[in-house]
């Protein structure tokens, strides 16, 4: 019998565990770690490759409550590619903000959100309202997923019409055949924090293309019966090609003395210039870090406010190295942001407040919603000097009116103050200025506050 009280004799080898155990230890590890541990011998190696348990169980500990692990795919991929990809893509979850100008006509959007679907990722662009209101708009943005061979597929939506799909990834492929809306990228990382969107003008060509639309029943038909046009070179995408071929089917009828092969030329020619035209030039993208406030940087984070004219703006706010606080607005189509305003040396006063700054706050007004737009947020706020715990001081700002004035000529110097309300939202004015901006959350533990779906 064991001598309960000598070490050797009570000890196990990792070898003398159930399988099962050994993969549920195996889970809790890194990917290095398990690299390493199959080194050790040959039996470990086949429990480590061992995708059906091990790298499932990855999977599904990490991600389980995210997002449905066996419908990826379609249920037809490995769980050590999900694995890999998905270790990539979950970065990606929450705010991302666009770095640099405007690209084709506007259509790149400021603010977007990646959030985890069925089986897929899904970025949406948030915008603000247009009706004098704090809702903000949530439309389909960029598409993410895995074919049932194995590709990586991203689709943008540039018209943000796209219905968010119910079923597999598989099933929403069969969707992209026919919607010219939906435009196929390449979504390149720069790191962590950094990525770039652009058109993927050779996917409709490739031979992976038409490997991953055949994985789908219902669109297995549809790209047999058009290999033809495909392999002919026609430019364009996929539903154009059924058009031209239309089109030279009735050319070649109606055109004699060989009319309509030079009907198909000119055919073939303007698509080629079409194509040439791109829907989509390459965007960058910055991770938005700090979206949140915390008790030690109250007022940093993604923020939204209805300023003088009634519309709703964007903004966020940040704190430098040394305690400063910068504030820019997200949304202009002219820039990636505006600076409102910053200040290096915040000068922070507690309640009670002296007479002349209860005098400099209660002389101005807050900006309500529309009423009859917003039920939620038009009741009157409680915004009276009671109900602000501290109020810092702004040395410095900037002109709002000429955000694309980078130097001295578009830098004022003012005066103006920050009001940090007890409910933890705040609100800022300048003293040439009549009225506060009173900010509020885009975000909260997570979840995007007051968004209204384009597509319901």
């Amino acid at each position: 019998m064991a001598n309960p009280k000598d070490p050797k004799e009570c000890s196990f080898s990792f070898s003398d565990f159930p399988e099962d155990v050994q993969l549920c230890i195996l889970s809790f590890l890194s990917l290095p770690d398990i690299a390493n541990f199959a080194c050790t011998s040959k039996r470990f190696v086949s429990l480590c490759c061992n995708d059906t348990k091990l790298w499932f169980t990855l999977c599904q500990r990490r991600w389980g409550s995210k997002t449905q692990i066996n419908k990826w795919g379609g249920g037809q991929i490995t769980n050590k590619l999900l694995y890999k990809t998905l270790t990539q893509w979950e970065n990606l979850i929450g705010f991302w903000r666009h770095c640099g100008r405007a690209g084709l006509s506007g259509q790149c959007p400021r603010l977007i959100i990646f959030e985890w679907g069925p089986s897929f990722v899904s970025g949406s662009r948030i915008c603000p309202s247009k009706n004098g209101t704090y809702y903000v708009t949530k439309s389909p943005f960029l598409w993410m997923g895995i074919s049932p061979d194995g590709q990586i597929v991203y689709f943008l939506d540039l018209e943000g019409q796209t219905e968010i799909p119910s079923g597999d990834f598989g099933s929403w492929l069969e969707f992209v055949c026919l919607d010219q809306n939906l435009v196929p990228a390449n979504v390149n990382f720069m790191g962590k924090d950094h990525f770039v969107v652009e058109e993927n003008l050779n996917f409709w060509h490739s031979s992976k293309s038409k490997d991953v639309l055949r994985s789908s029943s219902s669109s297995k038909n549809l790209i047999e019966d058009s290999d033809e046009v495909i392999e002919s070179g026609i430019a364009g995408s996929l539903p154009d090609r059924f058009v031209s071929e239309m089109y030279m089917h009735f050319a070649n009828r109606t055109s004699p003395g060989g009319g309509g092969d030079r009907a198909w030329r000119r055919q073939r020619k303007k698509e080629k210039e079409r194509q040439g035209r791109r829907k989509w030039e390459p965007e960058h993208f910055l991770k938005v870090v700090d979206c949140s406030p915390t008790p030690d940087k109250p007022l940093q984070g993604l923020w939204k406010g209805i300023s003088g004219d009634m519309n709703l703006n964007f903004y966020l706010v940040k704190y430098d190295e040394i305690g400063g606080i910068i504030c820019q607005r997200i949304g202009d189509f002219s820039s990636s942001y505006t600076l409102v305003f910053w200040t290096s040396e915040p000068m922070s006063m507690e309640s009670p407040f002296s007479l002349e700054e209860e005098r400099i706050y209660d002389d101005r007004i807050h900006f309500q919603p529309v009423a009859a737009e917003d039920q939620i947020h038009s009741q009157p706020a409680m915004t009276g000097i009671e109900m602000v715990s501290h109020i810092q001081h702004i040395n410095s700002s900037c002109n709002l009116m000429l955000p694309s004035l980078v130097g001295s000529a578009g830098l004022q110097h003012g005066e103006g103050r920050i009001g940090q309300y007890m409910n933890g939202t705040f609100g800022f004015g300048f003293l040439r200025d009549h009225f506060i901006i009173d900010l509020k959350h885009i975000i909260q533990e997570g979840r995007l506050l007051d968004s209204v779906n384009l597509l319901q």
